[in-house]
């Protein structure tokens, strides 16, 4: 992967191709001082709601792009009724952590105070990423805590990376259960950590490993939801646990017999429907039309 990270984005974006029906979708930027920060902003076939998803796609923080993931946010935004908005961060090694956090952070926070942008309130605002897009909606959420400049009521995590270290040494058993013989293998998340964050001390950073945060207290209501024979699967439940225990309220369910990348997969596979299903029962609740506690 450090070798051929190039050879790899060219592949996703050659086989990540969107053949399906036409959708609404308005490509947009997010200025930061003079550097723009493009934006995809999906709309449902069924506007159902005000609600707002601000999606962080996976890829190890080095693969992947508003393009490859088309076709996950255009099932996104008709499955939940929701509007998407897809954020195309900066990639590693060539922007290392924090940038593509950073980037993140920026647009979430100019949604935030603008809702009105996208005709919503700060309360139909959801975080939402896959992997390394997980692992970037809960240090948005973290670091939003700590700098006051809002907050969100809602993130879901879908396998994310939470912890720094994804050697044999690491504390989880999943890394060595299911590092292997399964599409993501522990090497290759190490590979993507050396480009994420080539700089040691960095990897200490809650920012960067949100496992590491000695304080969880006010966070998002929060939906982890991990795959079965994925080496991240532990982590991601950790971190669940660590927010229960802070006082968050906090919903967690195992994919059964699901490898990590699921999400990703074509709407008519059972994986998709079944996440789909679970998200919009945490939607539910979290906007009050359901009594069933978090």
């Amino acid at each position: 992967m450090k070798k051929y990270y190039k050879v790899h984005r060219r592949f996703l974006n050659a086989v990540n191709i969107y053949i399906g029906p036409k959708y609404g979708h308005l490509d947009s930027k997010i200025m930061v001082g003079n550097r723009e920060i493009p934006v995809r902003i999906f709309r449902p076939i069924k506007n159902e709601n005000s609600g707002v998803m601000i999606f962080f796609h996976g890829g190890g923080w080095v693969t992947g792009n508003i393009d490859t993931y088309t076709n996950v946010c255009v099932n996104m935004a008709n499955q939940t009724g929701n509007t998407v908005v897809s954020v195309d961060y900066r990639l590693a090694p060539e922007y290392p952590f924090p940038n593509g956090l950073e980037d993140c952070y920026y647009v979430t926070k100019e949604i935030f105070q603008n809702p009105k942008l996208l005709n919503c309130k700060r309360s139909d605002i959801t975080l939402i990423g896959d992997s390394a897009g997980g692992n970037l909606a809960a240090a948005v959420s973290l670091m939003a805590r700590d700098k006051g400049d809002f907050l969100p009521s809602k993130q879901i995590l879908i396998y994310p990376a939470t912890y720094n270290d994804h050697t044999e040494n690491s504390p989880f058993p999943s890394i060595r259960e299911n590092g292997r013989d399964y599409l993501l293998t522990s090497k290759q998340i190490q590979d993507y950590m050396d480009l994420y964050a080539p700089r040691i001390e960095d990897r200490q950073s809650p920012y960067l490993a949100p496992l590491l945060a000695k304080d969880l207290s006010s966070q998002p209501a929060t939906l982890i939801i991990t795959a079965q024979y994925d080496p991240l699967r532990d982590e991601g439940e950790a971190y669940g646990m660590r927010l229960k225990e802070a006082g968050n309220k906090v919903k967690m369910f195992r994919m059964k017999d699901a490898v990590h990348g699921f999400f990703s997969l074509p709407w008519k596979s059972e994986y998709v429907i079944e996440t789909y299903a679970i998200i919009n029962s945490f939607l539910s609740i979290c906007n009050g039309k359901s009594e069933e506690l978090l």
